[in-house]
């Protein structure tokens, strides 16, 4: 099976090529099973696959399909490759992705664009598959290209509405910015070691440069960029709140298979370079741990239930990040992993409250949707414990061990603090959307039309979020091996505790209401508190002094310069020769006739002439 490996990101591409071609004019009841059906036999192949890789040596499989391109000294082919590690994620992106497939069935059923929106889903699945099983930086840059391409396409899939083309083009801009850092990385990668496939790479670089060299540092620095802007971390985090305005499956398909976990994975399948730079690392560690702090308050404060979900994505990714920096690398691929489950079965069952609910988005206009939302009351539950880390939950098996990876490192105590005061927000910020969202009044505007295909994946998400912490990837065969560690009596108790202690407090502000929280947010600190929170710390505010009207204020000022002018001649003197030919059109036979004899002497003339 292992040789039909190439067939697995094949099926999306034939997927969207057979959507894009119809144009829109194929019958409406054949996109699903080509859209989702396409991805359904990815799922199946590498379940496969998978199966025969798992029961073998675990020995890495490369697969060269064809050679991409060859100058000079530069060969870059189009390979794959098949360890542990892209095993995994292969798994996340082809299953998670084809039940957020099947789920968008339901929910996009009378969108005039049901056609286009499959289309763009499975040409991401393609990229993200391409990006997690290519054998070289040449052929993942291309995948990384991709799902940025994608986002874009997909965060304004409504483009009628220029709101959401705003938030897709910032998404595109700000991730291009990663991305560039990257590009120059893989420059710099390739003029010093003289290559760009992966494993050739690692050992290039641990062979020529020594543990703290400055250019391992610098071409790790390089790659950081470019993770922070897809993983959407700190300082480049601002554009996927903003990405919501997408339909919400695009939403589950960004957070939980494909784009914002791009930028782990980059990290992970480099950490040789990235352990060459010490430094870094610790760069990465406190990353993670100032992002996940920040998207934690900051989703205190959000009444649009989808941009909670959001920063909570941001704060998670950030517990990812700060697991690569302590080099708990297996235990970041872990949580990812946990994530995945319990982020797109949260995202889903927010569509399906958005669904029932006429599009609404604030959750302070809703309450009381236990009782007529069951089927999306119960995600939410399972999700949100999940997301909480609560005892026997995926999210809780995935997060202790990175705290307790945490703990053990290199000023472990500070970044285990930070990781522990961001489970207690989680806690707080989660059940917070619970209470208001399904407690408290009923609501009698909602009412419940899943479906069969929007309530299975909901129902199969949900198992996973609670199950699936119990099974793990063997990634020995790919990282160091490192035990976690265990966690001191006092620290252990703090750890295990804070999620709880956050429920409880959600409990009494948003639940029992005992300490109604309208009294703090009424206070003069309280507001300016509470807005700077939901402003996300102010950081497009900034970005848009220190950066947007500058730049409108120089294109402002720069738009006549001698370049436009020299366009504009161009301009002016195409359409003064078309006035002139235009003006010999006059309609009369006399004048055709003379012009045409005229030019036949003219043309005799001159060959006698010559």
């Amino acid at each position: 099976m292992l040789n039909y490996l190439g067939l697995i990101p094949l099926f999306p591409l034939i997927g969207f090529l057979i959507l894009a071609a119809s144009q829109g004019n194929m019958p409406r009841r054949w996109v699903p099973w080509i859209g989702a059906g396409s991805v359904g036999l990815s799922a199946v192949l590498a379940a496969l696959v998978g199966i025969e890789f798992l029961s073998g040596s675990l020995e890495p499989y490369r697969q060269t399909l064809w050679t991409w391109m060859r100058v000079g000294h530069f060969a870059s082919g189009f390979s794959l490759y098949l360890d542990a590690l892209s095993l995994n994620m292969m798994f996340v992106v082809t299953g998670v992705g084809f039940l957020i497939h099947v789920y968008s069935v339901g929910f996009m059923a009378d969108d005039a664009g049901y056609a286009r929106f499959f289309a763009y889903m499975n040409l991401f699945v393609f990229a993200m598959l391409v990006l997690v099983l290519a054998d070289n930086l040449v052929l993942l840059y291309l995948g990384w290209e991709g799902v940025g391409l994608c986002s874009y396409l997909l965060i304004g899939f409504w483009y009628e509405n220029p709101e959401n083309g705003a938030a897709a083009r910032k998404a595109f801009v700000m991730t291009r910015v990663g991305d560039t850092a990257m590009a120059i990385g893989l420059f710099l990668l390739f003029a010093r070691l003289g290559t760009l496939d992966i494993q050739a790479l690692l050992n290039r670089a641990s062979a020529a440069w020594p543990v703290g060299s400055g250019m391992a540092a610098l071409a790790a620095l390089l790659l950081l960029g470019g993770a922070v802007g897809k993983s959407a971390q700190l300082p480049l985090q601002t554009w996927l709140p903003d990405a919501m305005a997408g339909p919400t499956p695009i939403s589950a398909l960004i957070h939980a298979a494909t784009m914002v976990t791009a930028g782990v994975y980059l990290i992970a399948r480099t950490h040789t370079l990235f352990e060459l730079a010490p430094a870094v690392l610790q760069l990465v560690a406190a990353v993670g741990a100032v992002t996940l702090l920040i998207a934690g308050f900051t989703a205190l404060t959000q009444r649009d239930i989808k941009r909670i979900l959001a920063y909570s994505t941001i704060s998670q990714i950030g517990y990812m990040f700060l697991a690569l920096g302590v080099t708990a690398f297996s235990s970041a691929i872990f949580h990812l992993t946990t994530h995945a489950y319990f982020k797109a079965l949260l995202f889903l069952a927010a569509g399906a409250v958005i669904h029932s609910y006429h599009h609404e988005h604030d959750i302070f206009r809703m309450g009381g949707l236990r009782k007529r939302l069951p089927v999306a009351f119960w995600s939410f539950i399972i999700g949100s414990a999940a997301l909480t880390a609560l005892p026997f939950t995926s999210g809780y098996f995935s997060k202790h061990e990175i705290l307790a990876s945490a703990f053990h490192a290199e000023n472990g105590f500070w970044f285990w603090a930070a990781g522990t005061l961001g489970a207690l927000l989680t806690g707080i910020y989660s059940f917070r959307l619970v209470f208001i969202a399904f407690f408290g009044p009923e609501n009698e505007r909602a009412s419940e039309h899943l479906g069969f295909a929007m309530s299975v994946p909901l129902v199969l998400l949900g198992a996973l979020a609670l199950l699936g912490g119990f099974v793990s990837m063997p990634l020995g065969s790919v990282f160091p091996r490192s035990e976690p560690g265990e966690l001191g009596l006092i620290a252990g108790i703090f750890t295990d505790l804070a999620p709880l202690v956050g429920v409880g407090i959600a409990v009494l502000l948003y639940l029992l209401r005992t300490y109604p929280v309208e009294a703090l947010t009424e206070t003069r600190w309280g507001d300016m508190l509470h807005r700077f929170w939901f402003s996300g710390w102010g950081f497009d505010w900034l970005y848009g002094k220190l950066l947007v009207n500058p730049f409108r204020w120089l294109a402002a000022v720069n738009s006549s310069d001698i370049a436009d002018d020299i366009y504009r001649g161009i301009a002016a003197a195409s359409q003064y020769a078309h006035r002139a030919f235009a003006a010999t059109q006059t309609g009369q036979l006399r004048w055709y006739v003379a012009a045409f004899t005229g030019g036949t002497v003219l043309a005799i003339a001159l060959g006698i002439l010559s």
